[in-house]
């Protein structure tokens, strides 16, 4: 008896431990947008709050990237909870030409709903443009009692993490300088989301200055002072100051407690994205005193919000997981002060050698009828009205592109769709951003720290490439079942799904492509 239990215990020890059945009260998915992965390090003994916290206590990935291309907000946003990449999940940029409109959509437009709470009659968002899933439709489907709320500035960072099932989604209207939504999601404006607004939460900072991180009023000079009047141009400068991410921490809260999240039989989900980072960062740059000082505040503000949920959940309830959109890449101006290469290639320039080399090469005609960014939209009609080969216009297209200066590669449909392309890891993510109903037909590479200025404004900066300084993102997860650490093996966005769905015992979303990152798991 002695020596069977003596065995009993001896392989009791050398089993592995069994994960407890207790799962999660809530997921807390952060993104913080333009947040690239060396601002954890470059500023870290300046984070005390939020970002100190999952340092410390999270499992932090070191060698994170997205892999596609375009890196920009609505793919990022996509990829982060369904784990597909923009060839599966269909959103493949922030806008693109529709063909079969002729118009130029957005990610999350859609003219069969009706904007709520702002502007009457305006028309509405919603997640219909992406394909497949998303962890908290899983949750849904799977009728596990859950409520799944997604809350940003921007629309497509509140509707694309939250996905088909969501609850709500909520978003900031520069217009109006309310929280609106819209009826793809109820009929009217939730009762606690319009008493909110009665209560002008953004009017608060009329009149308000940005002051550098600590610093007293009348001690340093502002880096923003606000209007002192409401309406449009105050609000719409709100959104690009620390002050943006503070209203939306104190939505998430009124979130929290009025719909009761964490209280539910599964896990409910809040994704929260940081959306002032991304407005700082393109107009100041990510070396510049401005993004420091933002990404101070935004430790500050998720440690409030951290600080929140643990009084009204419990943090051994809550499961979190934060990562970025993309990153940016540096002011070209700041990088050739230190002998980097760097600048803008103006857009009009892309698609003007375009159309010059087809119409000097095929005849007149309007060759190009819309595009997404740099990536033009040829004419299929014209090219069948002159019997013309595709390829060959494509081609010809692209070596007008080639000869442009700073151009690293140029990829054109024919060559994606044959698979005739360089076996690389740019290659790779253009591939992985390739759908063939919506992308275009001409895909530009600058070289390495130029990109392409949309604006012409020559000013700032911006993203979009594969190179590291925008696609090397935070991932860091933390909680109860999560082992803290820091992990340098190389992992993706996509990896971020399939991780969370395996934690709470659910199926995959359906276009996840990622792993499960069986190495932080309890």
């Amino acid at each position: 008896m002695k020596r069977a239990l003596l065995v009993f215990f001896t392989l009791t020890l050398l089993l592995p431990a069994q994960p407890h059945g207790k799962k999660p009260k809530l997921l807390l998915a952060v993104v913080v947008d333009q947040f690239r992965y060396d601002y954890l390090l470059r500023f870290r003994n300046d984070y005390k709050a939020g970002f100190a916290r999952i340092l410390e206590h999270g499992a932090v990935f070191t060698d994170a990237h997205h892999q596609h291309f375009p890196t920009v907000t609505a793919v990022g946003h996509s990829t982060f909870l369904t784990g597909a990449t923009p060839s599966i999940s269909g959103i493949v940029g922030n806008t693109w030409y529709d063909r079969e409109t002729g118009k130029e959509v957005t990610s999350v437009s859609d003219p069969t709903v009706q904007l709520l709470g702002g502007v009457a009659g305006k028309s509405g968002s919603s997640p219909h443009r992406m394909f497949g899933s998303t962890l908290g439709d899983e949750l849904k489907m799977d009728g596990a009692g859950v409520k799944v709320v997604g809350i940003s500035i921007k629309d497509r960072s509140a509707i694309l993490p939250a996905g088909h099932m969501a609850d709500g989604a909520y978003w900031f209207d520069g217009a109006t300088g309310n929280w609106v939504s819209s009826s793809y999601y109820f009929k009217d404006l939730p009762e606690w989301v319009k008493t909110y607004n009665q209560s002008r939460p953004a009017d608060k900072y009329l009149g308000a200055e940005w002051l550098p991180f600590d610093a007293k009023p009348g001690t340093a000079e502002p880096y923003k002072k606000m209007q002192a009047q409401p309406g449009p141009v105050f609000y719409s400068t709100l959104e690009a100051t620390p002050f943006g991410n503070e209203i939306i921490e104190s939505m998430a809260e009124q979130a929290i407690a009025a719909e009761h999240l964490g209280k539910h039989p599964g896990t409910d989900i809040l994704t929260v994205s940081f959306s002032a980072n991304d407005y700082v960062g393109h107009e100041m740059g990510p070396d510049s005193p401005e993004v420091h000082d933002i990404s101070v505040l935004t430790d500050r503000v998720l440690g409030k919000l951290f600080e929140y949920i643990d009084s009204q959940i419990g943090a051994e309830n809550v499961l979190f997981v934060m990562t970025a959109d993309h990153g940016v890449t540096p002011v070209p101006e700041v990088n050739r002060a230190r002998r980097m290469p760097g600048g803008r290639i103006p857009q009009k320039d892309i698609l003007d050698a375009v159309q010059n080399a087809l119409s000097a090469k095929f005849g007149d005609g309007k060759w190009i009828v819309g595009n997404a960014g740099p990536v033009p939209y040829l004419n299929y009609d014209l090219i069948a009205e002159k019997k013309l080969d595709p390829a060959a216009v494509e081609e010809e297209g692209a070596e007008a592109l080639r000869k442009l200066p700073h151009i690293f590669r140029v990829y054109t449909r024919s060559e994606i769709m044959a698979g005739r392309v360089a076996e690389d890891y740019v290659a790779r993510d253009i591939r992985n951003g390739f759908f063939a109903k919506r992308s275009g037909d001409l895909f530009l590479v600058p070289e390495a720290y130029y990109f392409v200025d949309e604006s012409s404004s020559g000013h700032g900066t911006s993203h979009g490439t594969p190179f590291n300084y925008d696609t090397h993102v935070p991932i860091i997860f933390m909680g109860a079942m999560i082992k803290p650490g820091k992990y340098n093996a190389p992992v993706v966005v996509n990896d971020i799904a399939p991780t969370l769905a395996a934690i709470l015992e659910v199926e995959e979303p359906s276009g996840s492509v990622g792993r499960i990152l069986s190495e932080i798991l309890e």
